[in-house]
């Protein structure tokens, strides 16, 4: 039965737990440890921690981060109860003049995506929660990003205005689709949706162990995890694809809301997670599978999965092998490559005819030892 965590916040282009908890099964045993560079949601992080196994993850991405980081460490009902009841009285207390000069401050989208009301709470929110440093607070925060935008005509549980539940809308673009539907935001009351979902989030049982999780680049990972060098059983994880997302656009409005950019932007955090030229693209790959060599042990498997914009199987697997090639000089396919139909492209309720990487592919690699760097 899929755990409740699971779903604590949708995300765009995210492999399944099955997925995960099968090769995790399959390459390690309780106590191993998993690693995954590029955590997206935390779909490998949690089933590892579910499955008794112990876990790291990275991702340069601060909505990654907060999601799995939310699911590596996750608080009790009760204490997600009482924290939210205290940021709630603090909220009827504080000057709602400052809030809606905040909220008169910021572009026509804002006043179109939500009721005035909700958009106070969740100003308020957005400067109260310490998610970087609390796990309380960053629970509380990947539940807010779960709930801050989506399909409002399916479900009240979002409160935006209509919107795809996976990736946020450009702002012109969303204010003329709202214009043109006549759809007006409407009002929410986040600090109850927010105890709800943490009553149904948190109705499973919380995984024994906790996980490790960084806000730090794929590249960068043996330097935040200097204590588990040499340990890692299994790395099972996805890479940004090739031309297909970039996480400054597609997630903008979270970003948002943990303290970032009221408008889209690219590159003001990462310029690795969409390339246009694919030698750029291999040499990334090639670096981060470098920075991640220390933590590997020597007889340990590599799960990608992998897709690009116009690459086939075949360039995948060239490009992939070759990237590893001085990290890992003996990496070699254990079993051939195999497919898996691209499914979720939300996007096309608001962007009929959209295009992209229509499939993925699985590599599962023994790595052998390390080189010499």
């Amino acid at each position: 039965m899929r755990h409740p965590l699971h779903a604590l916040c949708p995300y765009f282009a995210m492999f399944p737990e099955d997925f995960a908890r099968s090769r995790i099964t399959e390459y390690t045993v309780p106590g191993d440890l998993v690693l995954d560079p590029f955590s997206g949601r935390g779909t490998t992080l949690l089933e590892a921690l579910l499955l008794g196994r112990s876990a790291a993850a990275t991702d340069v991405n601060p909505v990654a981060y907060c999601v799995t980081g939310a699911k590596a460490e996750a608080p009790t009902l009760p204490e997600v109860s009482e924290r939210l009841s205290a940021l709630e009285d603090d909220f009827v207390g504080h000057p709602h003049e400052e809030l809606q000069a905040q909220r008169l401050g910021l572009s026509s989208f804002f006043r179109s995506a939500f009721y005035w009301a909700t958009l106070h709470q969740l100003l308020y929110l957005r400067r109260a929660l310490r998610w970087r440093k609390d796990s309380c607070d960053r629970f509380i925060a990947a539940l807010c990003l779960g709930s801050l935008h989506g399909e409002r005509d399916k479900r009240t549980k979002y409160f935006s205005n209509q919107m795809p539940r996976t990736i946020s809308t450009k702002p012109e673009y969303s204010v003329r689709y709202w214009r043109a539907n006549r759809l007006r935001p409407h009002k929410r009351d986040v600090f109850a949706i927010l105890r709800e979902r943490a009553m149904y989030r948190l109705a499973g049982e919380r995984p024994a162990l906790t996980g490790r999780v960084a806000l730090a680049d794929a590249r960068d990972a043996a330097r935040v995890f200097p204590d588990i060098r040499g340990q890692a059983k299994v790395v099972v994880t996805s890479p940004p694809y090739y031309d297909v997302t970039n996480f400054e656009e597609d997630q903008w409005l979270r970003l948002w809301f943990l303290g970032y950019s009221p408008r889209p932007t690219y590159g003001s955090i990462s310029r690795d997670d969409r390339h246009v030229r694919k030698a750029a693209y291999w040499k990334f790959l090639a670096e981060a599978w470098q920075g991640i060599s220390p933590l590997v042990a020597g007889d340990a498997v590599l799960v990608c999965r992998l897709g690009g914009r116009g690459l086939g199987v075949g360039e995948l697997k060239r490009g992939l092998l070759q990237s590893l090639t001085h990290a890992f000089p003996g990496a070699r396919l254990v079993r051939a490559p195999q497919q898996s139909p691209i499914h979720n492209r939300q996007t096309r309720s608001f962007r009929p005819g959209s295009t992209g990487c229509r499939y993925e592919w699985d590599f599962v690699l023994e790595l052998g030892a390390p080189g010499a760097g």
